[in-house]
């Protein structure tokens, strides 16, 4: 009993370091963000184009560098990539400050990109190697509420800030990303422990007749293809929500639509500290079918309501289903991946998310200006639905967590 008791407690420390150094960093990151749009057509003159440009440089190398990042991470260590990361953040901040030109500005962005990727990344492979096995799924989750509090804090300190010019926004970000540093080497570098982190079938585990994965599956591991498909479909839901929810409820005579989004961003954050267990208790895989599910019934609320209650009703049912998306999807690429290629596997999966955004950002612009913006919720709601069948044909593991087990048992 007290064998089981040592295995199920939660790291708290090590957990504070590791949270804390994600929400300082990009605390740091997002300050920056409603601020460069001004910077940019300021300081250099330029229009809108260089405006998305430096604005969503960071997008692309964190899309292509989220595998690498997990696969370093997995081979030189959690602390060292992520306090790299962190790092990086900082030296885009102090970056600002030079006067690099509009190139410049675009290759320091290319830069605080890559920091991203690897402080998001190695982070989260780190927290499921902290975490007793029975509560993977819920520190995900918790690890990606951290991360929006830093997002929505960061925003609104960048745009405060501003108010005392562009070089304190400059020195905010900077010395945010070093305090986030500080929290990250905080932690101890412990070596692994013979604790597995995940339960992998035997088949995916390299064995010694077994056959050596190519480069293209180091970087892309199988286990986290299909998880990751599920999650690129499933973004397309969140991007209508926050291009086309307030002009969607304008167009019905409701000018508050902000307060729709307000409510989806509560109810996701809240979801996670409240129930984010779940993919723990009752399995990754039946969690993620409702999760998909729940955000679909929302869209379709969304796209049909009549007025800002019920608009704001299907916020809620999305932002419950959505929130549990990510972290059930996750766990079933931690339960497949071999415990070596946990880095690559997760980095890998998160960078579906990018790619998902990216994707869609551009389509849903399309499908609002031929089919009117209800058609955006609708084709948000196909592709949840579409994400749950991806989870679907996922193959189960060979071997449950024991929560599920417990569960399926006294039913």
């Amino acid at each position: 009993m007290d064998a089981s008791a040592e295995g199920s407690r939660i790291p708290r420390l090590a957990l504070f370091g590791v949270f804390g150094g994600l929400f300082c960093g990009y605390l740091g990151l997002t300050a920056a963000i409603p601020v460069l749009p001004g910077f940019v057509r300021e300081r250099f003159g330029a229009g809108d184009l260089a405006v998305g440009l430096v604005v969503t440089a960071t997008a692309l190398t964190a899309l292509l560098v989220r595998p690498v990042s997990g696969h370093l991470a997995d081979r030189y260590g959690h602390r060292r990539v992520m306090s790299t990361g962190a790092l990086l953040v900082a030296a885009g901040g102090l970056l600002y400050f030079l006067p690099l030109g509009l190139g410049g500005l675009v290759a320091v962005r290319l830069l605080v990109g890559v920091g991203e990727a690897s402080l998001f990344t190695a982070g989260a492979v780190w927290v499921v190697s902290l975490a007793p096995h029975e509560r993977r799924g819920q520190l995900i989750g918790l690890y990606g509420v951290s991360m929006w509090g830093g997002i929505s804090a960061g925003t609104f300190l960048g745009a405060t800030l501003l108010n005392l010019g562009y070089g304190a926004v400059w020195g905010f970000t900077t010395a945010a990303a070093l305090l986030g540093l500080l929290l990250i080497l905080s932690v101890p570098a412990a070596p692994r422990t013979g604790r597995p982190t995940a339960q992998t079938p035997a088949a995916q585990t390299p064995g010694d007749g077994g056959e050596r994965p190519g480069r293209w599956q180091t970087l892309l591991p199988r286990p986290a293809l299909l998880p990751g498909l599920a999650l690129a479909l499933a973004s397309a839901g969140y991007a209508g929500v926050a291009a086309f929810v307030v002009l969607h409820l304008q167009a019905r005579g409701t000018g508050s639509g902000v307060v729709a989004l307000s409510v989806f961003s509560a109810v996701y954050a809240g979801t996670r500290l409240v129930i984010g267990h779940l993919p723990d208790r009752l399995g990754a895989r039946r969690v993620a079918t409702w999760s998909g599910v729940g955000e679909a019934a929302g869209l379709a609320i969304i796209a049909l309501a009549p007025n800002l209650p019920v608009a704001v009703i299907g916020s809620v049912v999305m932002g419950v289903g959505f929130s549990l998306l990510h972290p059930s999807l996750a766990l079933m690429v931690m339960d497949r991946a071999d415990p070596s290629a946990q880095g690559a596997a997760l980095g890998a999966y998160t960078s579906f998310w990018d790619l998902g955004l990216s994707v869609w950002g551009p389509l849903i612009g399309v499908v609002a200006a031929v089919f009117g913006y209800p058609a955006v919720f609708v084709a948000g709601a196909c592709c949840a639905l579409g994400a749950v069948a991806v989870a679907l044909s996922v193959r189960p593991p060979d071997t449950e967590p024991a929560a599920v087990s417990r569960v399926r048992s006294t039913s």
